[in-house]
């Protein structure tokens, strides 16, 4: 009786977020992959039911798989560069000052540094998008183009040019996450016990050293997490190129991406159908590259 008590109480805590979690995150799911089997335009009353129809588009869908290529390499570079910047500035904040006293130390005024470095993540996306455009623009008035002219130079199309949009993109989405996985990297290096960088310091160990062989093997869960973070991330990036890219996804599709694409296929062209079929297969996409990471990277824990 005291158990069924026990439960009972624990269930009545549980109920009201378990209810909303349910109407407001389950069910769009379930409506998604629903509408994803019907040619649904927005506005009918009744969808037809085209089955897997739409999935099968997908596969002949050129813009679909632009938008894939550049997810893809996204997901290559904006974690490995973001969690290797982090990692570094992380490492110099808090160890890179060397010994004092009785502990290892970081660079003066590292509390500051970690500040300058963690504000980009408090600016909404569109603020940075909005930023980011001024300092990008075409022609005298932008920031780099300006000390370009300045210099000599002839001003570079960086959201304008094919080849160059996708990295001026991925350079904006760097700029504006590391300093939150600085934070991050610094909170996993202050739980480190200062015993392990004084004994291999006292032993000749350079910084070098202490990184690889002590910093780097005991943050590797919460590198593991950043990882799972920054890969999410790249699937969306959906304010970002929205705001600040040519023409939303421009030019001719070099910074599309699928929730760019499911927007503009939805609201633009009314196949809210198709579109949830592209949300679904994002949806999918996610999922398995969280899980083939959290696979991956997983270790034995050692019991001692």
């Amino acid at each position: 009786m005291e158990r069924l008590r026990k439960y009972g109480f624990v269930a009545g805590f549980l109920v009201v977020p378990l209810t909303l979690y349910l109407v407001f995150v389950i069910s769009p799911y379930i409506q998604a992959f629903q509408l994803a089997l019907t040619s649904w335009n927005g506005y009918q009353r009744n969808p037809t039911y085209v089955g897997l129809a739409n999935f099968g588009k997908l596969f002949g869908d050129e813009v679909f798989w632009q938008a894939i290529r550049n997810h893809a390499v996204i997901l290559l570079v904006l974690p490995l560069l973001t969690i290797a910047l982090a990692l570094f500035f992380a490492f110099l904040l808090n160890l890179g000052g060397g010994s004092r006293g009785s502990g290892m130390r970081g660079v003066w005024g590292s509390t500051f540094y970690k500040v300058v470095f963690f504000a980009p993540q408090v600016l909404a996306v569109a603020v940075v998008s909005v930023l980011w455009k001024a300092i990008y623009r075409p022609d005298e008035s932008g920031v780099i183009n300006g000390a370009l002219i300045k210099l000599g130079f002839d001003p570079v199309g960086w959201l304008t040019e094919p080849s160059l949009a996708l990295w001026s993109l991925l350079a904006v989405m760097i700029w504006q996450a590391v300093g939150f996985y600085v934070v991050l990297f610094s909170a996993g290096m202050a739980a480190i016990p200062k015993d392990y960088f004084e004994a291999a310091a006292l032993d000749g160990a350079g910084r070098f050293r202490l990184f690889f062989s002590i910093t780097l093997p005991l943050l590797r869960d919460t590198i593991q997490v950043g990882w799972v973070y920054l890969g999410i991330a790249a699937f969306d990036c959906f304010a970002l190129v929205q705001v600040l890219s040519v023409t939303a996804g421009g030019p001719d599709g070099a910074t599309t991406v699928l929730p760019v694409e499911i927007y503009k296929t939805a609201f633009s062209y009314n196949k809210v159908g198709y579109a949830s079929a592209m949300g679904v297969a994002l949806f999918f996409l996610t999922i398995t590259f969280a899980v083939l990471t959290l696979r991956v990277s997983r270790r034995e824990k050692i019991e001692l």
